[in-house]
C-alpha cells in the first residue's frame, strides 16, 4: 500500500526512537513484530527466541507483519512500520536459503521509499529483547540494503540525527 512506509536498517540504528517522534506528531505506526514476539517468548517457554531458534522466530514475525498489515489496512493517511515483511522474510532466507522473499507480490508492498537507519555505534545498546552483537547488526543491515533494492524499493539512507530531524527528513522526503 502507498500509504505504508517502513523504516528499517540497522539494530540499534533509531527505528523505534524515530517512530516515537511520529507519533507523537499524530501518525499511525506499527511496532517491530520481533520486539513483540520477544517480548511473548520471554514471558512464555523462550521457543521461538531468536538466539534459541532463528528460523521459528522469522516465520512468526512473518505472521504477525502480514497481520499488521492487515489490521493497517483500515488505517488512512500515513502508516510507518517499525520493520515489516520484507525484514522477517529476508531473515528466513538469509537462515534457510528458502526463497521467502518470492512470497512478497503485489498484495505485500509498501510505499515505494524505504528509509533505513545505518549501523551507528554511539547509539547501540544491548538490552533484554536485542542481545546480538553490533557486528551482527551491521551484517543485518547489509543484507536489507541489498534486499530491498532487489524488490523495486528505493532505498532512503537516514541521516544520523536528532529524532525530530529524522521525523522532518522522513516526511520531506515523502512529500518529494
Amino acid at each position: 500500500m502507498q500509504h505504508f512506509v517502513v523504516i528499517s536498517g540497522c539494530s540499534g540504528g533509531g527505528k523505534s526512537t524515530l517512530l516515537i517522534e511520529l507519533a507523537k506528531r499524530g501518525y499511525a505506526i506499527v511496532d517491530e513484530p520481533g520486539r513483540r514476539i520477544v517480548k511473548e517468548e520471554l514471558e512464555g517457554e523462550g521457543a521461538a527466541l531468536p538466539w534459541v531458534d532463528g528460523v521459528a522466530f522469522a516465520r512468526r514475525a512473518i505472521e504477525l507483519a502480514v497481520a499488521d498489515r492487515a489490521a493497517a489496512s483500515r488505517l488512512r493517511g500515513w502508516v510507518f512500520f517499525d520493520r515489516g515483511l520484507v525484514d522477517a522474510a529476508a531473515a528466513l532466507q538469509h537462515m534457510t536459503g528458502e526463497p521467502a522473499l518470492t512470497i512478497l507480490g503485489d498484495a505485500h508492498r509498501y510505499h515505494e521509499r524505504v528509509f533505513i537507519t545505518p549501523p551507528w555505534p554511539e547509539i547501540y545498546a544491548k538490552d533484554p529483547e536485542r542481545r546480538h552483537r553490533f557486528d551482527e547488526a551491521v551484517l543485518e543491515h547489509e543484507r536489507l540494503i541489498e534486499v530491498y533494492p532487489l524488490l523495486g524499493y528505493e532505498v532512503v539512507l537516514l541521516p544520523k540525527i536528532g529524532p525530530a530531524e529524522r521525523a522532518d527528513f522522513v516526511l520531506g522526503a515523502l512529500k518529494a
